[in-house]
């Protein structure tokens, strides 16, 4: 009888090819609750690594694009007042996801990267 974890890499490597060292290294991270870094040239397939993963584990995947013009708001989201009801409504942002992909940090704001920062560690 297999384990959860050997039908999740069994299924992950139906989908993704050469990649199974990278993914016990996300599954370890994410069920030690860290983070992971993936480094390497652009089309190597990490989005859709990840993306993968957040499927088979049944989470949620969002995608962070940094730029230079990118607000700490756009990261954590807002409080927006609803003037006809006369109440406030929150918008969550990105972050509140199973799987948060953040490419490019390096490209954004301090201010912008702080705000990841922060919600990293909460």
């Amino acid at each position: 009888m297999k384990t959860e974890l050997a039908a999740l890499l069994e299924s992950y490597d139906s989908r993704i090819l050469g990649q199974r060292t990278n993914l016990k290294l996300m599954v370890a991270a994410a069920l030690a609750g860290g983070h992971v870094l993936l480094e390497g040239v652009p089309g190597t397939g990490k989005t859709q690594m990840v993306r993968t993963l957040a499927g088979l584990i049944g989470g949620e995947f969002k995608r962070i694009q940094f730029t230079p013009d990118l607000l700490p708001s756009d990261i954590t989201g807002s409080t927006i007042f609803n003037m006809k009801e006369s109440t406030f409504k929150t918008v969550k942002g990105p972050v509140f996801t199973n799987i948060l992909l953040a490419d490019e940090i390096n490209r954004t704001p301090a201010k912008t990267q702080a705000a990841l920062l922060e919600a990293m560690e909460e």
